[in-house]
Order: C-alpha cells, then sequence, then structure tokens
C-alpha cells in the first residue's frame, strides 16, 4: 500500500506541473486561465500563443503521462502481488500512475486546482503500455485535425477508436493486450467523451470554433470566442 501511495502521489506532481501556464508567463506573460477557453492545456496555449508555445506544451504533457507509466510505475516492481487473475500487475501499475498523473494535469496543485482536459498526458501514459494502438489513434486524431480542424472532434474520436484498436489487436491479430488495458481504456474514452460534452452540442450547433490556421499570428482567438475552446 505504502508503494502505490508513493506512484501515486509522484506520478499526480509530475502531471500537475504547470507546463502551459509557464508557457504563457514565459512567451506572452500572460496568465492562459484568463485568455481563450481558460484550459491550461495544448490546445488553449495553441490558440493563444502560437504552435510554437502549442508544440513544446504538446509534448511536455504528453511526456507527464509517459514518465508516470513508464518510470515511475517502475518504483512497484516486485513489490505489490497480483490484482487479478486475469491481469497483469505491472500493467495495471503503469495504468494507475499513467492517471494519476492525468489527475495531476486536469487539477494541478500549481495551478490552483485548475488545469486542461487530460487528452496528452493520457496519451503519453498509453503510449508507454501499448506503443502500436496509441500510435494508431495518434494518427486518426491527426487525420481529424487536419481535415476539419476541429481539435474537440479529433479527441472525441480518437479517444473512441483507441479501445477499438486495442480490441482488434487482441482478438483480430492475437497480441498479448491486458485485459485490465482494455477495460480503463474504455472507461478513460467515456470520461473524455463526457468531458467534452459541451464541444459536442457545438459541434451539433455549428458554433464550435476551428483552428483557422496553424500560423502563430492566425491561430490565436478573439476575446468573443473566449469561453468556447477545447
Amino acid at each position: 500500500m505504502g508503494t502505490l501511495l508513493i506512484i501515486g502521489l509522484l506520478s499526480y506532481l509530475i502531471g500537475a506541473i504547470p507546463s502551459s501556464l509557464w508557457a504563457g508567463k514565459v512567451y506572452k506573460k500572460i496568465d492562459l486561465r484568463n485568455y481563450g477557453s481558460g484550459n491550461l492545456g495544448a490546445t488553449n496555449t495553441f490558440r493563444i500563443l502560437g504552435w510554437k508555445a502549442g508544440v513544446v506544451v504538446g509534448l511536455l504533457d504528453f511526456g507527464k503521462g509517459f514518465i508516470a507509466a513508464f518510470y515511475i510505475s517502475g518504483i512497484a516492481t516486485g513489490a505489490i502481488p497480483t490484482v487479478h487473475s486475469g491481469w497483469e500487475t505491472e500493467v495495471f501499475v503503469q495504468i494507475y500512475a499513467g492517471l494519476m498523473a492525468v489527475v495531476g494535469h486536469m487539477y494541478s496543485l500549481f495551478a490552483n486546482f485548475k488545469g486542461g482536459k487530460g487528452v496528452l498526458t493520457a496519451c503519453g501514459m498509453l503510449y508507454a503500455i501499448e506503443p502500436i494502438s496509441i500510435s494508431l489513434a495518434l494518427l486518426v486524431f491527426l487525420t481529424v485535425l487536419f481535415t476539419s480542424r476541429y481539435v474537440s472532434a479529433a479527441s472525441i474520436i480518437a479517444s473512441i477508436m483507441y479501445p477499438i484498436f486495442l480490441l482488434l489487436l487482441r482478438f483480430g491479430f492475437d497480441y498479448a493486450i491486458d485485459g485490465s488495458l482494455m477495460v480503463i481504456t474504455a472507461v478513460l474514452a467515456i470520461t473524455i467523451v463526457v468531458k467534452h460534452r459541451s464541444n459536442i452540442q457545438r459541434l451539433l450547433n455549428g458554433t464550435e470554433n476551428r483552428i483557422r490556421s496553424f500560423s502563430p499570428a492566425k491561430g490565436r482567438i478573439n476575446e468573443e470566442q473566449a469561453g468556447q475552446g477545447a
């Protein structure tokens, strides 16, 4: 139990690093919580600060989930008994560490418990556990993003496709995909969809914001769009 608490705390603290908040201070000396959607994530960073800052923040957010699941979870090696007869303990602990990083990203101790929606941090966690299916999901994300320019639509569709890719790998190509990963990612996909329910409504109404341009000057949104970000 003590080992799990340590892993959870360290993972949360890694996830809680407010990379977008710091980027706002460094690039423009602004608090991103007061601009755009108010979310401390890569999407809002991209819109307000431009693509360079958005890419940096995106990589850092992705890295937080990867570090938690790939490295911090290793503290538990040999220290935790099997959780479920059909689940691998190592994978279960990786998921636990990664999810704690996602929680840290969404509710950061260093940003008055505000944060982003956790999609990229969750991607980093999943890439550390099983890179093939998450790479396919990322390909879906990029395809939807560049064809529609809706970040929210890309996030929702990719999150739904990910557990489907896991099922295809396990039952269609006989990959050794742990049962706990399929269960958790299905729950994660539902959570991401629920988290984007306001975006879904705007997509249905035709009022969701698109990324107008991938250049820094045109990628920002104005104050009238402030409350409508992904």
